[in-house]
């Protein structure tokens, strides 16, 4: 936006301007962080008079603040300087409203080249006046243009879309999850957290003396939870891949012990999990700024896979998308270049791939590829590379060539980028909940979030 003033000499008594800003959510965190004001009234999520209402109201000085953007963008603009100012409140604005602030020139001080100008904001639907007051300030005395896109941005840490996972997955019954060895305080906390929230109905398979021993020193009491005694993490494992073939768990959540020992009487072909795909891993990710989750596969579980691999990479990607509300999930198979090139391996992978999926051997979403990183989440680069597909810039989707790959781009999303990061491993009969001990609440409640729904949609209790 260019900002020019209007010098002293050019105003008159009457001069009127206006801008309009809709309130958002953000905006009150952005001003709670900037302003040091904390009160819980402005957060969203927060019921700051434990009056049961989530207020939400905006912060009486970012009301004022609006006014400020009038007197220094518009009227008089760029220069002006603060001498004083009054306010008087007669409204409440909140999150989710459109106000108008406006500003009045009253009187005109030659002398010392003061303007008093009137001030108010209404709320757009009702007229409602939010404020008044009165502004005295320096009017510049020198034209001034100047273009706020030059003005560094701001990203707010929040984690919206986690957050609508969770509200989401509310109304489902719970996932009745076998949670194996959760014996040390990450691993059974989290499996609490979830159970608080009604994500999952948890049975605790492990030791029971280091069990309640770690539930003790939390401060816990586990209630009617069901715990079943079994001391080797090997038998633990087998026997919570039994409860699911009894039909007594629809999930196996990872506590304290190695990927690996999970995964091996899943993986058995015998007693397993099996349904006919290799099993993958996928990080549903919730990137600060970016408008929505982001799938990053696989960085955990196959460490060099081929196209067969790739196929049912991209497959339970999909499905997973399709499960937390993605309707049609756009895929971009990564490589280090957007065009196919012999001597790079994945990017012919990436381009047969596409090709299968144009072919219906891969369903559910639009595949494309090869794609690099940049063209594949951002639109100005796919458009300076001229590449015209559905997906590149938007992808939502990420499948990787590798393990390596993988691990470092979710690593960095996560402590680069600020991402929180849900683990699920697919493929298996049931979801496998993996979460790392370096997760916190927020990461644990979105990996069971992501596992219900998915289970949901499965079975038939979504669409």
């Amino acid at each position: 936006m260019l900002i020019e003033n209007r010098t002293f000499d050019e105003l008159n008594v009457g001069d009127t301007s206006e801008l309009r800003r809709f309130c958002t959510q953000d905006d009150a965190l952005a001003f709670a962080n900037v302003s040091g004001n904390h009160n819980p009234m402005h957060i969203y999520d927060a019921d700051g008079d434990a009056d049961g209402i989530l207020e939400a109201i905006m912060p009486g000085m970012f009301i004022g603040s609006l006014v400020s953007a009038v007197l220094g963008n518009v009227l008089p603009g760029a220069g002006t300087l603060y001498r004083a100012q009054s306010f008087v409140f007669h409204n409440r604005a909140h999150a989710g409203e459109e106000l108008i602030s406006r500003v009045t020139v009253t009187e005109l001080r030659e002398k010392d080249f003061t303007v008093i100008l009137a001030c108010e904001v209404r709320r757009l639907s009702d007229d409602a006046l939010i404020l008044s007051g009165v502004a005295e300030v320096e009017a510049p005395r020198r034209k001034v243009a100047y273009n706020s896109k030059d003005l560094p941005g701001l990203v707010v840490q929040r984690h919206r879309h986690f957050e609508k996972l969770l509200a989401n997955a509310r109304d489902l019954p719970p996932l009745k999850t076998a949670v194996v060895c959760p014996e040390e305080d990450n691993s059974l906390g989290g499996a609490l957290i979830a159970y608080e929230h009604t994500l999952i109905d948890p049975i605790l398979v492990g030791d029971a003396t280091k069990i309640t021993a770690t539930a003790k020193e939390m401060g816990v009491d586990l209630g009617d939870i069901e715990i079943i005694d079994i001391p080797s993490h090997r038998d633990a494992a087998y026997k919570s891949v039994a409860l699911v073939n009894e039909g007594r768990a629809e999930a196996l959540m990872k506590g304290h012990l190695h990927t690996d020992q999970i995964l091996r009487p899943a993986l058995d072909k015998v007693s397993g999990l099996r349904a006919g795909r290799r099993f993958t891993h996928v990080f549903v990710m919730d990137v600060p700024g970016l408008d929505h989750p982001l799938l990053v596969t696989d960085a955990a579980i196959n460490i060099a896979p081929d196209l067969k691999t790739k196929v049912d990479i991209v497959q339970n990607a999909i499905d997973v998308a399709r499960s937390i509300g993605i309707e049609e999930p756009k895929v971009g198979v990564l490589s280090a270049v957007e065009t196919v090139n012999t001597d790079i391996p994945s990017s012919l992978d990436a381009a047969l791939l596409s090709k299968m999926a144009e072919r219906g051997q891969i369903t559910g979403g639009l595949v494309d590829g090869p794609l690099a990183m940049d063209n594949a989440v951002d639109i100005g680069a796919a458009r300076t590379k001229h590449i015209t597909s559905p997906v590149a810039g938007h992808a939502e989707v990420l499948v990787v060539p590798n393990i390596d790959a993988g691990n470092m781009l979710a690593k960095q999303l996560a402590y680069i980028s600020h991402a929180e990061s849900a683990g699920l491993v697919l493929g298996a009969r049931v979801p496998i909940i993996l979460n790392s001990r370096a997760d916190d609440e927020m990461a644990r409640l979105a990996s069971c979030a992501v596992a219900a729904l998915h289970h949901a949609r499965q079975s038939g209790l979504r669409p």
